[in-house]
């Protein structure tokens, strides 16, 4: 795939202006290989009376058409032979249902592009060693879920002394261990490397909440970072807004927040989104975001609410070109930031209901119900 390989060569990750025409080249690209090497994406492209030779320019690509994550969690799909699967990642769940999602060398090389070089816009990457406290799953053999690589990845940032986790798994479920935690922490404070967090931001702030109520105060190394990522998940009716984290942050561990670090992403989409120094997260040059109106799926214009629609052409193992969300948000022009990066920049809004999902995807969902798999 000549235009993918160009594509996550760009130098300025966040080029979205100059790649207009390699990025759709790069879908029209993938697209061909997805419905010459999946029967059941071809069977889906055929229902709905879409050809890939049809996308013949940018604009072209709103007319691709999307699979709901919703699909991934009810069927495994695949585009080429397990033997040349280097990974299968699977989603958090829900309702007992998660997406299984393969991935190839050819992408995770990608994949790795994109990373080293978002992530040195964030200054993510140091040489000196520092201690990580993950609020998420200990890696388990039995736990193949993305969050849980995910997290694990980023503790590759800087080399690891020690890694300590929130979520330890024991008796064949995970268990919090928050108490272990602080303990953890107030030892690394006496450590003369940084500290850096990664995980949930939930168990982050319970964590940090935790620690203020009793009073406990550390002035964390030079160097140590708060890296958020997964969401609020089951505990969204706690969700606070993120000034009190930061606030927390600087007030119980001396963290600025510029030290602060979002992360947004889904393993049916696996594009790194780093937010910038406003906490917004900008849509580098390896996707492309389109809101969709609730009711008709049309695109809507910057600024308003909508369904999230995400387009990468970064796999080949599974046919995530283009895939739906049950997430609303909202796409803005890169100027209004102010960080200095140009391309647009997405909000998420909030998550609605699968009973909406089906509702305003009737159409293709009605479809995809009768697909067999």
């Amino acid at each position: 795939m000549k235009y993918r390989k160009k594509l996550f060569k760009t130098k300025n990750p966040f080029d979205t202006h100059n790649t207009d025409e390699l990025f759709y080249l790069a879908v029209k690209e993938n697209c061909q290989y997805q419905y010459s090497h999946s029967a059941e994406y071809k069977t889906i492209m055929d229902g709905m009376s879409f050809n890939p030779d049809s996308i013949n320019c940018y604009d072209d690509i709103e007319k691709l058409p999307f699979l709901p994550t919703l699909f991934f969690k009810n069927h495994n799909i695949f585009s080429m032979p397990s033997y040349k699967i280097l990974i299968k990642a699977t989603s958090s769940g829900t309702k007992g249902k998660f997406s299984n999602i393969g991935f190839e060398a050819s992408g995770l090389l990608c994949g790795l592009k994109m990373v080293l070089k978002t992530g040195h816009r964030r200054n993510l990457f140091s040489p000196i060693p520092v201690n990580y406290i993950i609020f998420g799953y200990k890696p388990h053999r039995n736990n193949k879920t993305a969050v849980t690589k995910t997290a694990f990845g980023a503790t590759l940032f800087a080399p690891a002394i020690r890694r300590t986790y929130a979520l330890k798994y024991s008796k064949g479920s995970y268990v919090p261990d928050l108490e272990g935690v602080i303990n953890a922490i107030e030892k690394y404070s006496r450590s003369k490397f940084p500290v850096r967090f990664m995980g949930f931001p939930s168990y982050t702030y319970f964590v940090l909440k935790m620690m203020d109520e009793r009073g406990m105060r550390f002035k964390l190394k030079k160097g140590s970072k708060i890296m958020l990522g997964g969401g609020w998940k089951q505990f969204y009716t706690e969700q606070v807004e993120k000034t009190i984290l930061y606030d927390l942050a600087k007030k119980v561990l001396s963290i600025d927040e510029s030290d602060i670090i979002e992360f947004f992403g889904a393993v049916e989409h696996p594009i790194l989104y780093c937010d910038c120094k406003n906490h917004h997260f900008h849509i580098p040059a390896y996707s492309r975001v389109i809101i969709r109106d609730v009711k008709t799926l049309k695109p809507v214009e910057n600024g308003k609410t909508g369904l999230v629609n995400l387009i990468t052409p970064m796999v080949k193992a599974t046919p995530i070109l283009s895939v739906m969300t049950d997430d609303l948000g909202v796409l803005h022009e890169g100027r209004e930031c102010g960080c200095g990066i140009e391309s647009p920049y997405l909000e998420i809004i909030g998550r609605i209901g699968l009973k909406d999902i089906k509702t305003c995807a009737a159409g293709a969902a009605e479809f995809l119900s009768g697909v067999e798999l």
